[in-house]
Protein backbone atom coordinates (compact mmCIF):
# COMPACT_ATOMS: atom_id res chain seq x y z
CA UNK A 1 0.00 0.00 0.00
CA UNK A 2 1.25 3.48 -0.91
CA UNK A 3 -0.05 6.95 -0.40
CA UNK A 4 -1.57 6.87 -3.92
CA UNK A 5 -3.14 3.48 -4.07
CA UNK A 6 -5.62 3.58 -1.76
CA UNK A 7 -9.06 2.00 -3.48
CA UNK A 8 -12.04 4.16 -2.63
CA UNK A 9 -14.80 2.11 -3.26
CA UNK A 10 -13.11 -1.87 -3.15
CA UNK A 11 -13.35 -4.75 -6.09
CA UNK A 12 -16.18 -1.96 -8.62
CA UNK A 13 -14.15 -2.09 -12.12
CA UNK A 14 -15.61 0.33 -14.18
CA UNK A 15 -16.49 2.72 -12.04
CA UNK A 16 -19.06 5.39 -12.76
CA UNK A 17 -20.21 8.34 -11.16
CA UNK A 18 -23.31 10.96 -11.82
CA UNK A 19 -24.07 14.05 -10.37
CA UNK A 20 -27.96 14.74 -10.87
CA UNK A 21 -28.86 18.40 -11.08
CA UNK A 22 -30.35 17.67 -7.22
CA UNK A 23 -26.64 17.78 -6.47
CA UNK A 24 -26.98 13.79 -5.45
CA UNK A 25 -24.35 11.55 -6.34
CA UNK A 26 -25.09 7.75 -7.98
CA UNK A 27 -22.46 5.22 -8.20
CA UNK A 28 -22.46 1.78 -9.84
CA UNK A 29 -19.52 -0.41 -11.49
CA UNK A 30 -19.46 -4.07 -12.39
CA UNK A 31 -18.96 -6.60 -9.70
CA UNK A 32 -16.20 -9.25 -9.43
CA UNK A 33 -19.31 -12.04 -10.15
CA UNK A 34 -20.38 -10.14 -12.96
CA UNK A 35 -23.87 -11.26 -12.19
CA UNK A 36 -25.63 -8.50 -11.31
CA UNK A 37 -26.14 -4.43 -11.42
CA UNK A 38 -25.55 -2.39 -8.13
CA UNK A 39 -26.45 1.05 -7.39
CA UNK A 40 -25.70 3.83 -4.62
CA UNK A 41 -26.26 6.87 -3.57
CA UNK A 42 -25.34 9.88 -1.59
CA UNK A 43 -25.82 13.95 -1.33
CA UNK A 44 -21.74 13.89 -1.19
CA UNK A 45 -19.14 12.39 -3.63
CA UNK A 46 -17.12 11.17 -0.07
CA UNK A 47 -19.77 9.44 1.33
CA UNK A 48 -20.80 7.33 -1.71
CA UNK A 49 -17.69 4.47 -0.53
CA UNK A 50 -19.77 3.98 2.65
CA UNK A 51 -23.43 4.40 1.41
CA UNK A 52 -25.71 1.48 1.33
CA UNK A 53 -25.63 -0.69 -2.63
CA UNK A 54 -28.69 -2.05 -3.94
CA UNK A 55 -29.22 -4.73 -6.05
CA UNK A 56 -31.46 -3.30 -8.52
CA UNK A 57 -31.09 -5.51 -11.02
CA UNK A 58 -29.90 -9.49 -11.75
CA UNK A 59 -29.02 -11.48 -14.94
CA UNK A 60 -30.97 -13.88 -16.33
CA UNK A 61 -30.75 -17.98 -16.05
CA UNK A 62 -29.99 -18.27 -19.90
CA UNK A 63 -30.13 -16.22 -23.25
CA UNK A 64 -29.20 -12.56 -23.50
CA UNK A 65 -28.35 -11.05 -20.55
CA UNK A 66 -27.37 -13.83 -18.79
CA UNK A 67 -23.64 -14.05 -18.48
CA UNK A 68 -20.89 -11.51 -17.84
CA UNK A 69 -22.73 -8.14 -17.02
CA UNK A 70 -20.13 -5.35 -17.65
CA UNK A 71 -19.38 -1.78 -17.44
CA UNK A 72 -23.09 -0.09 -16.15
CA UNK A 73 -23.78 3.56 -16.60
CA UNK A 74 -26.65 5.57 -14.87
CA UNK A 75 -27.89 8.36 -17.63
CA UNK A 76 -31.02 10.69 -17.25
CA UNK A 77 -32.03 11.00 -20.79
CA UNK A 78 -35.22 12.33 -22.19
CA UNK A 79 -36.72 12.65 -18.78
CA UNK A 80 -36.36 9.82 -17.46
CA UNK A 81 -33.44 7.60 -16.01
CA UNK A 82 -31.73 4.74 -18.29
CA UNK A 83 -29.05 2.46 -17.07
CA UNK A 84 -26.83 0.88 -20.52
CA UNK A 85 -24.44 -1.95 -19.68
CA UNK A 86 -23.33 -5.28 -21.83
CA UNK A 87 -23.83 -9.02 -21.39
CA UNK A 88 -23.00 -12.29 -22.70
CA UNK A 89 -25.40 -15.12 -22.81
CA UNK A 90 -24.99 -18.48 -20.73
CA UNK A 91 -24.79 -20.53 -24.02
CA UNK A 92 -22.13 -18.08 -25.51
CA UNK A 93 -20.48 -15.95 -22.96
CA UNK A 94 -18.23 -14.18 -25.51
CA UNK A 95 -21.55 -12.92 -27.22
CA UNK A 96 -21.48 -9.67 -25.36
CA UNK A 97 -24.07 -6.71 -26.45
CA UNK A 98 -25.13 -3.43 -25.32
CA UNK A 99 -28.78 -3.53 -23.69
CA UNK A 100 -30.91 -0.61 -21.65
CA UNK A 101 -32.58 -0.82 -18.88
CA UNK A 102 -35.48 2.26 -17.76
CA UNK A 103 -36.64 3.25 -14.42
CA UNK A 104 -40.44 2.80 -14.36
CA UNK A 105 -40.05 5.82 -11.89
CA UNK A 106 -38.42 9.46 -10.77
CA UNK A 107 -36.00 7.18 -8.22
CA UNK A 108 -33.49 4.91 -9.78
CA UNK A 109 -33.18 3.43 -5.84
CA UNK A 110 -36.56 2.52 -5.05
CA UNK A 111 -38.29 2.65 -8.01
CA UNK A 112 -38.87 -0.46 -10.55
CA UNK A 113 -36.34 -1.01 -13.79
CA UNK A 114 -37.77 -2.31 -16.95
CA UNK A 115 -36.01 -4.48 -19.49
CA UNK A 116 -35.68 -2.65 -22.80
CA UNK A 117 -33.87 -4.98 -24.59
CA UNK A 118 -30.74 -4.76 -26.57
CA UNK A 119 -29.56 -1.47 -28.16
CA UNK A 120 -30.80 -0.53 -31.68
CA UNK A 121 -29.03 0.67 -34.47
CA UNK A 122 -30.49 2.97 -36.75
CA UNK A 123 -33.08 1.60 -39.30
CA UNK A 124 -30.24 1.84 -42.63
CA UNK A 125 -26.95 1.22 -40.56
CA UNK A 126 -26.12 -2.99 -41.09
CA UNK A 127 -23.14 -2.90 -38.83
CA UNK A 128 -23.69 -1.68 -35.49
CA UNK A 129 -24.13 -4.23 -32.36
CA UNK A 130 -23.38 -7.15 -34.73
CA UNK A 131 -20.50 -8.44 -33.13
CA UNK A 132 -19.08 -7.53 -29.53
CA UNK A 133 -20.14 -4.51 -28.27
CA UNK A 134 -19.72 -2.74 -24.90
CA UNK A 135 -19.07 -0.11 -22.92
CA UNK A 136 -21.96 2.38 -24.01
CA UNK A 137 -21.71 5.63 -22.85
CA UNK A 138 -23.90 9.08 -23.52
CA UNK A 139 -22.83 12.43 -24.68
CA UNK A 140 -25.17 15.77 -24.72
CA UNK A 141 -24.35 18.28 -26.48
CA UNK A 142 -25.86 21.28 -27.79
CA UNK A 143 -30.02 19.90 -27.20
CA UNK A 144 -28.74 16.09 -28.81
CA UNK A 145 -27.43 12.98 -27.13
CA UNK A 146 -24.50 10.74 -29.12
CA UNK A 147 -23.82 7.37 -27.95
CA UNK A 148 -20.68 6.14 -27.74
CA UNK A 149 -19.09 3.15 -27.66
CA UNK A 150 -17.06 -0.05 -28.25
CA UNK A 151 -17.22 -2.67 -30.67
CA UNK A 152 -15.15 -5.67 -32.26
CA UNK A 153 -14.21 -5.94 -36.00
CA UNK A 154 -11.70 -8.04 -37.84
CA UNK A 155 -11.26 -11.52 -39.87
CA UNK A 156 -8.53 -13.26 -37.59
CA UNK A 157 -7.86 -10.95 -34.94
CA UNK A 158 -10.43 -9.50 -33.71
CA UNK A 159 -9.71 -5.17 -32.86
CA UNK A 160 -11.70 -3.21 -30.65
CA UNK A 161 -12.98 0.29 -32.54
CA UNK A 162 -14.42 3.40 -30.88
CA UNK A 163 -18.02 4.82 -32.64
CA UNK A 164 -20.43 7.18 -31.88
CA UNK A 165 -23.82 7.95 -33.15
CA UNK A 166 -26.71 10.44 -32.40
CA UNK A 167 -29.42 8.68 -30.31
CA UNK A 168 -33.12 9.10 -31.71
CA UNK A 169 -33.79 7.81 -28.21
CA UNK A 170 -32.75 6.07 -25.36
CA UNK A 171 -32.24 2.76 -27.11
CA UNK A 172 -32.34 3.51 -30.53
CA UNK A 173 -29.63 5.40 -32.92
CA UNK A 174 -30.49 7.86 -35.29
CA UNK A 175 -27.60 8.19 -37.29
CA UNK A 176 -25.08 5.30 -38.97
CA UNK A 177 -22.30 4.60 -36.71
CA UNK A 178 -18.61 7.11 -37.40
CA UNK A 179 -15.63 5.57 -36.38
CA UNK A 180 -13.67 7.48 -33.82
CA UNK A 181 -10.50 5.91 -33.30
CA UNK A 182 -8.84 2.45 -33.98
CA UNK A 183 -5.79 0.71 -32.09
CA UNK A 184 -3.31 2.70 -33.86
CA UNK A 185 -0.22 2.84 -31.57
CA UNK A 186 1.91 0.49 -29.45
CA UNK A 187 0.54 1.21 -26.26
CA UNK A 188 -3.36 0.33 -27.56
CA UNK A 189 -1.79 -3.03 -28.80
CA UNK A 190 -0.40 -5.03 -26.03
CA UNK A 191 -1.64 -8.44 -25.19
CA UNK A 192 -5.04 -7.17 -26.80
CA UNK A 193 -6.04 -4.56 -29.57
CA UNK A 194 -7.71 -2.63 -27.98
CA UNK A 195 -9.75 0.89 -27.48
CA UNK A 196 -12.73 0.73 -25.28
CA UNK A 197 -14.63 2.24 -22.50
CA UNK A 198 -15.07 5.65 -23.72
CA UNK A 199 -15.48 8.59 -21.43
CA UNK A 200 -16.74 12.51 -21.55
CA UNK A 201 -15.12 15.85 -20.34
CA UNK A 202 -16.07 19.07 -20.96
CA UNK A 203 -14.52 22.54 -21.18
CA UNK A 204 -12.91 25.46 -21.59
CA UNK A 205 -14.21 24.65 -24.97
CA UNK A 206 -13.64 21.40 -25.77
CA UNK A 207 -14.95 17.95 -25.68
CA UNK A 208 -12.62 15.17 -24.32
CA UNK A 209 -13.04 11.58 -24.83
CA UNK A 210 -11.06 9.80 -22.28
CA UNK A 211 -10.82 5.73 -23.19
CA UNK A 212 -9.18 2.29 -22.44
CA UNK A 213 -6.57 0.59 -24.39
CA UNK A 214 -4.52 -2.27 -24.06
CA UNK A 215 -5.28 -5.52 -22.02
CA UNK A 216 -6.66 -5.61 -18.48
CA UNK A 217 -3.53 -6.39 -16.84
CA UNK A 218 -0.40 -3.93 -15.83
CA UNK A 219 -0.79 -2.78 -19.43
CA UNK A 220 -4.47 -1.26 -19.59
CA UNK A 221 -3.77 2.56 -20.10
CA UNK A 222 -6.03 5.68 -20.93
CA UNK A 223 -5.76 7.64 -24.15
CA UNK A 224 -7.82 10.79 -25.27
CA UNK A 225 -9.31 12.24 -27.84
CA UNK A 226 -10.28 16.19 -28.66
CA UNK A 227 -12.88 17.99 -30.43
CA UNK A 228 -13.83 22.20 -30.57
CA UNK A 229 -17.44 22.31 -28.77
CA UNK A 230 -18.88 23.74 -31.97
CA UNK A 231 -17.30 21.26 -34.54
CA UNK A 232 -19.43 18.25 -35.97
CA UNK A 233 -18.96 15.44 -33.64
CA UNK A 234 -19.74 12.77 -36.27
CA UNK A 235 -16.88 13.88 -38.66
CA UNK A 236 -13.75 11.92 -37.63
CA UNK A 237 -11.75 14.87 -38.68
CA UNK A 238 -13.02 17.19 -35.48
CA UNK A 239 -11.04 14.56 -32.80
CA UNK A 240 -7.42 14.77 -32.44
CA UNK A 241 -6.13 11.72 -31.07
CA UNK A 242 -3.07 11.99 -28.23
CA UNK A 243 0.04 10.27 -29.58
CA UNK A 244 1.09 9.52 -25.70
CA UNK A 245 -1.37 7.32 -22.97
CA UNK A 246 -2.54 10.24 -20.31
CA UNK A 247 -2.72 7.87 -17.21
CA UNK A 248 -0.28 5.22 -17.24
CA UNK A 249 0.81 2.56 -14.68
CA UNK A 250 2.65 3.38 -12.07
CA UNK A 251 4.82 0.94 -10.02
CA UNK A 252 6.56 3.29 -7.63
CA UNK A 253 2.91 5.04 -6.67
CA UNK A 254 1.39 1.19 -6.51
CA UNK A 255 -1.06 1.74 -9.30
CA UNK A 256 -1.40 -0.93 -12.25
CA UNK A 257 -3.63 -1.18 -14.60
CA UNK A 258 -5.64 2.17 -14.79
CA UNK A 259 -8.70 2.25 -16.89
CA UNK A 260 -12.16 2.65 -17.72
CA UNK A 261 -12.99 6.20 -16.56
CA UNK A 262 -15.59 8.55 -15.90
CA UNK A 263 -15.91 12.16 -14.78
CA UNK A 264 -18.23 13.81 -12.00
CA UNK A 265 -17.75 17.27 -10.13
CA UNK A 266 -17.33 17.59 -6.22
CA UNK A 267 -19.91 20.38 -4.62
CA UNK A 268 -17.45 23.37 -4.97
CA UNK A 269 -17.33 22.40 -8.89
CA UNK A 270 -13.78 20.26 -9.28
CA UNK A 271 -13.18 17.95 -12.03
CA UNK A 272 -13.10 14.27 -10.71
CA UNK A 273 -11.78 11.45 -12.44
CA UNK A 274 -12.97 7.96 -11.32
CA UNK A 275 -11.11 4.96 -12.61
CA UNK A 276 -10.40 1.37 -11.49
CA UNK A 277 -6.74 0.12 -10.71
CA UNK A 278 -4.87 -2.77 -9.07
CA UNK A 279 -2.70 -2.23 -6.49
CA UNK A 280 -0.41 -5.36 -7.59
CA UNK A 281 1.45 -5.84 -10.92
CA UNK A 282 1.26 -9.90 -10.45
CA UNK A 283 -2.28 -11.21 -10.62
CA UNK A 284 -4.31 -13.73 -8.84
CA UNK A 285 -6.17 -15.33 -11.81
CA UNK A 286 -7.06 -14.63 -15.17
CA UNK A 287 -7.16 -10.92 -15.72
CA UNK A 288 -10.83 -10.49 -15.74
CA UNK A 289 -11.35 -13.13 -13.01
CA UNK A 290 -9.04 -11.47 -10.52
CA UNK A 291 -11.78 -9.43 -8.55
CA UNK A 292 -9.22 -6.57 -6.89
CA UNK A 293 -9.75 -3.89 -9.77
CA UNK A 294 -10.47 -1.17 -7.35
CA UNK A 295 -12.39 2.25 -7.80
CA UNK A 296 -9.96 4.91 -7.11
CA UNK A 297 -10.39 8.83 -7.55
CA UNK A 298 -8.03 11.92 -8.72
CA UNK A 299 -8.20 15.27 -9.15
CA UNK A 300 -7.93 16.80 -12.64
CA UNK A 301 -5.93 19.46 -12.76
CA UNK A 302 -5.91 22.02 -16.27
CA UNK A 303 -2.62 23.14 -17.74
CA UNK A 304 -1.78 26.76 -19.34
CA UNK A 305 -2.81 26.10 -22.64
CA UNK A 306 -6.22 24.66 -20.72
CA UNK A 307 -5.97 20.26 -21.46
CA UNK A 308 -6.61 18.42 -18.65
CA UNK A 309 -3.45 16.65 -16.64
CA UNK A 310 -3.96 13.44 -14.85
CA UNK A 311 -1.94 12.98 -12.28
CA UNK A 312 -1.83 10.71 -9.07
CA UNK A 313 -2.01 12.45 -6.46
CA UNK A 314 -1.90 12.10 -2.21
CA UNK A 315 -5.23 13.63 -1.00
CA UNK A 316 -7.58 11.17 0.61
CA UNK A 317 -10.32 10.42 -1.09
CA UNK A 318 -13.26 12.33 1.36
CA UNK A 319 -11.65 15.78 0.31
CA UNK A 320 -13.41 15.36 -2.60
CA UNK A 321 -17.10 16.41 -1.08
Amino acid sequence: MTEYNKAWITQRADPYVYRHNDGKYYFTASVPSYDRIILRSSDKLSTLSTAKEKVIWKRHEKGPMSEHIWAPELHYLFGKWYIYFAAGEQEDKWKIRPYVLECSGEDPMEDEWVELGKMQAAKEDEFSFQAFSLDATVLEHQGSYYYLWAEKVGVARMISNLYIAKLESANRLSTVQVLLTTPDYDWERKGFWVTEGPAVLKKNGNIYVTYSASATDASYCIGMLTAKEDADLLDPQSWKKERNPVLVTQKEKGIFGPGHNSFTKSSDGRDIMVFHARQYEHLIAEPLYDPNRHAMLLEVAWDIEGKPVFEYQSKEFWEYD
